[in-house]
């Protein structure tokens, strides 16, 4: 679990509310990824390095707000799954997805991921 004082180090800001923390996972040499989780279970993932696997899930792709995201719809209402923000110094890449979820979790999580900003 990653300290007030590593997050706010991250080459992004997230908004984190209160039982959410960030988990460094397992990356690769210039990359790497974290996980956005509340008592256990994983809501997002976001990927910091040269080269992300966006798109993830299939969708409408729409450009905003100096991100690519996509929009899947989802009953009367559209989910945003994931974003992708490029920038031309390192991480180059920065991907932000959820997992699969449903009812309150997915709704934290897509207002979590919509919160990511690169620095």
């Amino acid at each position: 679990m990653l300290s007030q004082a590593a997050v706010a180090a991250l080459p992004f800001r997230i908004d984190l509310p209160t039982g959410f923390q960030m988990v460094e996972g397992r990356g690769a040499p210039d990359a790497k990824v974290w996980s956005v989780r509340k008592a256990g279970k994983t809501l997002a993932m976001i990927y910091a390095g040269p080269s992300s696997q966006f798109p993830i899930y299939d969708g409408e792709q729409v450009t905003a707000a100096g991100r690519v995201s996509v929009i899947v719809p989802e009953g009367t209402r559209r989910i945003a799954m994931e974003h992708l923000f490029q920038r031309p110094e390192a991480p180059q890449e920065i991907h932000v997805w959820l997992m699969s979820l449903d009812g309150a979790d997915r709704d934290a999580a897509e207002r979590i991921a919509q919160s990511v900003d690169p620095k």
